[in-house]
């Protein structure tokens, strides 16, 4: 059973998601400020974290920065907020995926089982053999350790970041659009917001661009989606 740390301070809400988490067979714990939600993240080890952007003692930013510097676990953040520079800060801090109060229980659900098959994905693929180590340019691929390697030196990327960099350079050339990419790379068949998208890969850039301003990998393709190429072509 998937265990799931729902951060809320509204405990009404918080109580509505627990209830249908829990009708779906995830075993749910609760915490209600960000102090709380760093003792519970420590204590329970959750699969999943649901963690609203705006809590009492602790803001949601910040518990995110502290988890992250010991922790790959899937965040969710959850906010009434839906500017644009709340959501890129949320993903520059390391949340995997953003959603907007007021959600549909089919909507979390579908994030939430979207991206802890994202983390079982990744475990099954760490041991897969089949998968080829790619080489484009300086930078070296290789999918066995999750790793990415720029003149050898290995990139700092999250898992996010490596899987949609291993998969533009599976399809290297190939324009693969936004929408495509939340389907196959994120796992959503149907929600989702291309901006996360557009995020990601102007984090990965930063990351694997001499200069991303000018980038030679990961380059965009107007009004279509992103490709990879190799600065050698």
């Amino acid at each position: 059973m998937k265990k799931i740390l729902v951060v809320d301070d509204e405990k009404p809400i918080s109580d509505i998601v627990k209830f249908n988490l829990t009708k779906e067979g995830f075993e749910v714990v609760t915490a209600f400020d960000g102090e709380a939600a760093l003792e519970a993240f420590k204590d329970e080890t959750p699969d999943l974290i649901l963690l609203d952007l705006m809590l009492p003692k602790i803001d949601g930013l910040d518990v995110a920065r502290e988890i992250r510097k010991t922790s790959d676990v899937p965040i969710i953040m959850v906010s009434a907020k839906d500017s644009e520079f709340d959501k890129v800060i949320g993903l520059e801090l390391g949340a995997d995926d953003y959603v907007t109060k007021p959600f549909s229980n089919r909507e979390l659900l579908a994030r939430i089982k979207a991206n802890l098959r994202r983390v079982n994905t990744s475990s099954v693929e760490s041991n897969d053999s089949g998968k080829k180590e790619l080489t484009i340019g300086n930078l070296r691929i290789n999918p066995t350790h999750y790793a990415a390697y720029k003149y050898d030196k290995q990139l700092d990327l999250t898992h996010r970041e490596f899987e949609l960099l291993y998969y533009l350079a599976q399809h290297i050339g190939e324009v693969i659009t936004r929408e495509n990419l939340l389907e196959t790379v994120w796992g959503y068949d149907y929600f989702g917001d291309v901006r996360t998208v557009d995020v990601t890969v102007r984090r990965l850039r930063e990351k694997v661009e001499d200069t991303p301003s000018r980038p030679q990998y990961v380059s965009t393709r107007r009004g279509v989606g992103y490709y990879m190429s190799s600065p050698h072509e």
